[in-house]
């Protein structure tokens, strides 16, 4: 199948969640007008959310400051794209709704990641980007014999799911992968995952929109939405807005639980010429148990032809400074290089040899929910929020735009907030 038949790819919403269909989508009631939702934000969430509504039946108009290009990535390029079971290689949720929504739709994100390059195949002349790979995960210790029992059950309820393929614990795995034994690794587990190509799948998914009928404009939104969403829902002729911002969830949702986690990726040619070439991700989980800053090793293909090599995850830094003469970067490199033998001659992408870039965090973690604050007049808010993923943007893109979903029809009947979102947070 190839992109000129994207009309006959959609997503529907089964239960809780989307699901990637191949075939031509039941003909929408032509004699119901649509209606119009005004999404802000041009990244991955933004982007998705845009997808499950224009199949859906919506009208999208779609804003955004700036937009995917390969010279002037935004965040969601930077991202490193492995999709992980919760909480991820950089650190852990802080609360316990988020983390519970998160492993629901990180489930769904993969499902749809599966199904489409199952689909679709990367020969295609317009490349979506999405492989699935073996993903490896070591440990210092036994799981068994870590003081949080964090990582021993996170494991377990991967062994659960159904859906994730290719599961299997075994400290031989160590060996297989020729790990450095300097790095002290004596456990492991693997599964398949999602590794996306980000810079391939933006465009991708741009693509896709427009062929749906999106519509997109540049532009730079200042202040809180609340403040002037009267003005934008008449101006765009819009029923609803989604928030997809991501950081800027600080000023436009009034959020100052919003932080960033300051991240930065080095990128190396891995065509098997300098070291052997790596075709499975190798990560290190963030311990927070040991008051370590920098433990990360994030070892994944972002294609065939180059090694993104990291991690880095810095609190409340806001400056994208770094080169890679930068103390911490150059002690990232080490630890990489010192994981896997042969990676420290491994010859940086002439392109694009460090990017770096701003996770969103929030002190609560993920916020998928509707505009909780009564506009001036006291009238219930028509704005629905998805930002705040931080580093699984990718992994919860789909499980989070179900969710919106099922809000933008909340608005839409005028239910209320409170008894709504108390049944549903606790239903799922």
């Amino acid at each position: 199948m190839s992109i000129a038949s994207a009309p006959d790819f959609f997503l529907t919403r089964v239960g809780d969640e989307l699901v990637f269909n191949h075939g031509q989508a039941t003909p929408l009631n032509l004699n119901v007008p649509k209606k119009r939702i005004l999404v802000v934000g041009g990244g991955v969430t933004g982007f998705t959310t845009a997808w499950a509504l224009l199949d859906a039946g919506y009208d999208v108009t779609i804003i955004a400051e700036r937009w995917a290009d390969p010279k002037n990535r935004i965040t969601s390029q930077i991202a490193g794209a492995l999709w992980e079971f919760p909480p991820a290689v950089c650190g852990k949720h802080t609360d316990v709704i988020s983390l519970h929504n998160s492993k629901r739709w990180c489930m769904t994100a993969y499902r749809v990641f599966d199904k489409l390059q199952e689909t679709m195949a990367r020969s295609d002349y317009f490349d979506h980007g999405v492989q699935m790979r073996m993903a490896n995960f070591f440990f210092d210790q036994k799981m068994e014999n870590m003081p949080d029992r964090g990582q021993l059950d996170k494991f377990e309820e991967i062994m659960a799911e159904k859906d994730l393929k290719g599961v299997r614990r075994d400290a031989s795995i160590v060996l297989e992968h020729e790990v450095n034994q300097k790095a002290g690794v004596v456990d492991a587990y693997q599964h398949l995952a999602p590794v996306i190509d980000t810079d391939a799948y933006m465009n991708w998914l741009r693509f896709v929109l427009v062929c749906k009928g999106a519509v997109m404009e540049t532009r730079r939104i200042n202040g809180d939405l609340l403040d002037q969403e009267e003005e934008l829902l008449a101006e765009y002729g819009t029923d609803a807005i989604v928030n997809a911002t991501g950081l800027a969830g600080l000023e436009l949702a009034g959020d100052e639980s919003v932080y960033p986690l300051r991240g930065a990726l080095i990128r190396v040619v891995n065509d098997g010429k300098m070291f052997p070439k790596v075709t499975e991700a190798l990560a290190v989980t963030h311990d927070d148990t040991r008051g370590e800053d920098e433990d990360i090793v994030f070892i994944v293909p972002r294609n065939d032809n180059t090694l993104i090599i990291g991690g880095l995850a810095q609190p409340h830094k806001y400056e994208l400074d770094l080169t890679l003469d930068s103390p911490e970067i150059v002690r990232m490199r080490e630890r990489c290089n010192n994981f896997v033998p042969g990676l420290e001659r491994a010859e940086y992408d002439p392109d694009a040899p460090l990017v770096q870039g701003l996770r969103p965090f929030r002190g609560s973690n993920v916020r998928v929910e509707r505009e909780l604050r009564s506009r001036p007049d006291g009238s219930m808010s028509r704005i629905v929020h998805s930002y705040g993923q931080g580093g699984a943007g990718f992994s919860l893109s789909f499980g989070c735009a179900s969710d919106v979903l099922e809000l933008i029809e909340e608005v839409e009947l005028g239910l209320s907030i409170y008894t709504i979102r108390t049944i549903s947070y606790y239903a799922h």
